[in-house]
């Protein structure tokens, strides 16, 4: 135990270091602890919540919500909450913990390559951990990164020493179940613990525990299952290209592949997402690298810890299926960075063993080249320190301070509508509604439709579900109708991290809510309606979106005839809209949208009518047409009389 214990020592030592100097600049640049993301701030709310005795409720009042991305990850911080920390005090804990993880991570990450390289090798690829200004960055962030990317290069070294006969298999599973806990991604531990127990199960011809890591995986989507009724986190249903409404299985393909091409032409490049942190051109080092590892690994005869670190290296790929692969520094992408490093350590080895061969004084070259790539990572070091600083600052302008303004100037009864949900619940600890869904429950799905479609299901809420205030950036929130009085602002010029310059807190205004809901003309009685963007309207008429999209998934208004002011839910760029109806009378079909050409309606094979809209119409205009009584369900379409695009809104049909 002292042993290991000493080996920390070093790592530790160098970790510290950078600690000193990224909280110094935060204090510095921010005037007193600050986190440079505000997703941060919801595993502190999450954290005081779970504190205060409830199992991952978000808001005050509400219940679960699958919105946690890590579970494990406020379970840390939550004890500190019940020894009386909490606001701003708290930070210093979550630093404390990326010091120590970061130097845990050199550590691990050294242990991983001295087998395949040597004790030099090793020592540079920990040194390349410390000076790798991503890992400073998140380890001062607040966020889970840090704790996966220790949990991913200890599973490394435990499943190759598993395989070598060193370690005992309880550590695995440990480490299996742990890590889906604090990110989905961990679930690449599992896979390691999962060969570990087919490689035993075929050598000893009987079921190991490590088998049962298999089930590690399940332990969330179970929990999300039984208690808010999906499999599937608020997160992934926003951000997982697998789960966007408006791809297919070719469409999630082509995306994944297109992030792929920037991973490797940008990000892993030094390019302008990454350059703060990554080198020119390691992209090259890196691919060079995994051969040496895999070269290595037969060399030395370690084959499976060379596959693990291969592994690794290639769960850089995960992120791909992210839409929101470039967010907040790219921070999806760096837990697999261990993997990176041993690559690179084992080629500067494998080069300098090459060049020794031709002369045995060149085979420092090796050692030279492994600390060249750290000088060139500390290079980046301080850039990444101050736009860590930066970012800090920027949120503690912004989302901190208007979280502070609602808890003093907003009354306890209020609803605040967010976009960004973290520093404003927590700092407010007013009740919240998430309207990008992360963390109500239930709203995420709206999210992902798009803006027209949360229009259409504020009007099925009941009132008292709503935000009373809103505080914003107006142009995420994409409906200024529900925008009302406009009660302050917070505009921070100085910063790259926020997601606008300005956010405004504003009292919500809903009248307009339902005036959309009839046409502009009386008509008779309805038989029925589709209210297009309207996700339980669309699917019992079984709407095919065909080739639509999020942002082509609006909230638009005009002004009626009548001088009303209407709005209402639609598409954009439609080509066509195809629709399933059912009357047993003849009707009259009103139609709302936005034209610049006539738009020909088909019941089946029979072409009914053309609607012409009135060209000055700013947003949308209505038509009617004749309907007979269909034949069952039959399928309406609407398309325009040229090769053109339309906006669709409404369809109403009244008894004729």
């Amino acid at each position: 135990m002292r042993k290991a214990m000493a080996s920390y020592v070093v790592p530790l030592a160098g970790a510290l270091v950078v600690a000193a100097i990224c909280v110094s600049r935060i204090l510095e640049r921010a005037g007193e602890p600050a986190l440079p993301l505000d997703d941060s701030f919801i595993h502190l709310q999450y954290a005081r919540r779970l504190a205060e005795g409830h199992w991952f409720a978000y808001a005050p009042g509400d219940g679960y919500t699958a919105g946690a991305t890590s579970i494990l990850w406020p379970l840390m911080l939550a004890p500190f909450f019940v020894v009386g920390l909490g606001d701003l005090s708290v930070v210093w804990v979550v630093w404390l913990f990326g010091a120590l993880l970061h130097a845990a991570v050199a550590l691990e990450t050294a242990r991983v390559i001295e087998p395949l390289a040597s004790r030099g090798a090793a020592i540079a690829g920990g040194a390349m951990c410390l000076a790798f200004g991503a890992f400073a960055w998140f380890a001062y962030s607040g966020m889970e990164t840090i704790a996966l990317t220790w949990l991913l290069i200890r599973g490394v070294r435990v499943a190759s020493e598993r395989c070598e006969g060193k370690s005992s298999p309880w550590q695995m599973v440990v480490l299996a179940f742990a890590a889906p806990l604090v990110r989905p991604e961990g679930v690449l531990v599992a896979l390691f613990a999962a060969l570990v127990g087919a490689r035993e199960l075929w050598i000893r011809r009987k079921p190991n525990i490590e088998l049962v890591c298999l089930i590690s995986p399940l332990v969330v989507p179970a929990m999300h299952f039984v208690l808010a009724g999906q499999t599937a986190s608020n997160t992934a249903i926003v951000k997982w290209l697998a789960l966007d409404p408006y791809l297919d299985r070719s469409g999630f393909w082509q995306e994944t592949l297109d992030n792929a091409h920037l991973l490797v032409t940008d990000l892993l490049a030094g390019g302008p997402w990454t350059t703060i942190f990554v080198p020119d051109g390691m992209v090259f080092a890196l691919g060079a690298g995994m051969i040496a590892v895999v070269a290595a690994g037969i060399r030395c005869d370690k084959p499976w810890r060379a596959l693990f670190a291969i592994l690794l290296v290639l769960g850089t790929l995960l992120p791909c299926t992210y839409s929101t692969m470039l967010w907040n520094r790219v921070r999806y992408i760096w837990p697999f960075a261990p993997g990176w490093f041993v690559a690179i350590a084992c080629a500067a080895h494998a080069l300098g063993r090459w060049l020794g061969r031709l002369a045995a004084p060149l085979e420092s070259a090796g050692a030279a080249l492994a600390w060249g790539a750290v000088a060139l990572f500390g290079s980046k070091l301080s850039w990444s320190m101050d736009d860590l600083a930066q970012s800090a600052r920027a949120i503690a302008l912004q989302q901190v301070a208007l979280g502070r303004w609602a808890r003093v100037e907003l009354p306890d009864s209020a609803v605040i509508g967010v976009n960004d949900t973290g520093a404003i619940a927590y700092m407010s600890k007013k009740r919240t509604f998430d309207v990008v869904g992360l963390t109500t429950q239930g709203e995420a799905r709206y999210w992902a439709e798009g803006a027209g479609s949360r229009f259409e299901h504020y009007e099925s809420l009941d009132r008292s579900r709503l935000p009373t205030h809103f505080i914003v950036y107006p142009g995420w929130m994409q409906m200024p109708a529900v925008l009302g009085e406009e009660l302050t602002e917070a505009t921070v010029i100085d910063q790259s991290i926020l997601g606008g310059r300005t956010m405004v807190a504003y009292v919500a205004s809903w009248s307009v809510l339902g005036s959309g809901a009839r046409p502009f003309a009386q008509w008779g009685k309805l038989l029925d309606e589709l209210d297009v963007s309207d996700l339980e309207s669309e699917a019992t008429h079984a709407y095919q979106r065909a080739d639509g999209r999020a942002r082509f998934n609006v909230a638009a208004s005009a002004i009626a005839p009548d001088g009303r002011f209407v709005a209402d839910g639609g598409r954009y760029e439609r080509a066509e809209d195809r629709f399933e109806l059912a009357l047993d009378r003849p009707s009259v079909m009103v139609i709302r949208a936005r034209s610049a050409s006539s738009l020909d309606v088909w019941l089946g094979a029979e072409r009914l009518g053309r609607a012409r809209l009135a060209a000055s119409s700013d947003e949308f205009d209505e038509h009617a047409i004749d309907m007979p009584a269909t034949q069952g369900r039959q399928v309406v379409v609407v398309r325009a009389s040229e090769p053109a695009r339309f906006a669709s809104f409404h369809y109403w049909w009244f008894e004729k």
